[in-house]
């Protein structure tokens, strides 16, 4: 049986570094690996889609990972080999990179990576998510065309860095159906998404941006120690192609907590 793991989302990559009075965030991240099987050699993938395989990136994400005693780290490119989908099959952790929205969610379409992340989330592989790739993981994301689907995996729409207004953001949720609510999240901060269906805020307050019953777009503050749990009707939203790739792959698409967060 592999846990559900919570989903890191992050502004930007200040939080790979950052130390908190108790010391390195990523030692949050490492006791979510660890506490399943105490010294198990973990595997990290880092996904740079967005950003057309930038490799100082990766090289960032390397060091990051060797912080927390992750040593065995891949990039696996737009163009993936039988051993790097075999190595993502593998992964631990899995890292979706920042760049532009929509140029890394149409290159999961076309390389599987789309069916493929899900699949390693409900086997029990902690997600991260940097900027656009904090968005994909969301319910949508949004570019000069319009609006469109992503992992869903997180029941909220989720901007990053885009303080203090939060245009984009608070354009996207009327638009997006009926109870969604949207997260931004500011530069050098974070959110968890819990299994429990709960947001928490890390290290700067994000924005929660809803429509009231009058139609009127609000936003709130939510800060770190405080957590926005997903209503009823905010679960299990996945799309019809994300249903469809599950239902092929012989997944239940349902929310983790509906089984107790747990997986076979």
């Amino acid at each position: 049986m592999s846990t559900i793991k919570p989903i890191y989302l992050l502004a930007d990559s200040q939080l790979l570094f950052w130390r908190e009075e108790k010391g390195p965030f990523l030692e949050r991240v490492w006791a979510a690996l660890d506490e399943e099987e105490p010294g198990k050699l973990l595997r990290a993938a880092y996904v740079g889609a967005s950003n057309g395989d930038a490799p100082e990136f990766y090289d960032l994400f390397k060091a990051a990972m060797g912080e927390m005693g992750i040593q065995v780290t891949r990039m696996i490119p737009s163009e993936p080999s039988a051993e790097d989908l075999e190595f993502f099959a593998q992964a631990d952790l899995i890292l979706l990179a920042g760049g532009e929205t929509r140029r890394g969610w149409e290159v999961f379409q076309k390389n599987g990576l789309q069916q493929k992340l899900v699949e390693r989330y409900y086997a029990g592989a902690l997600l991260m998510g940097v900027s656009a790739g904090a968005v994909q993981l969301g319910l949508k994301g949004a570019d000069e065309t319009g609006m469109f689907d992503t992992f869903r995996l997180v029941p909220f729409v989720v901007d990053a860095h885009d303080e203090p207004n939060w245009t984009l953001l608070t354009r996207m949720v009327p638009k997006a159906g009926e109870h969604v609510r949207g997260f931004g999240i500011p530069s050098g901060g974070g959110a968890v998404y819990h299994p429990d269906y709960s947001m928490e805020p890390v290290r700067h307050p994000v924005v929660e941006v809803s429509v009231g019953e009058d139609g009127q777009v609000r936003q709130a503050l939510l800060f770190p120690g405080e957590r926005a749990e997903a209503e009823e009707e905010e679960r299990a939203t996945f799309s019809p192609e994300v249903q469809a790739l599950l239902q092929e792959a012989g997944i239940s698409a349902h929310s983790p907590a509906d089984d107790k967060s747990q997986v076979n």
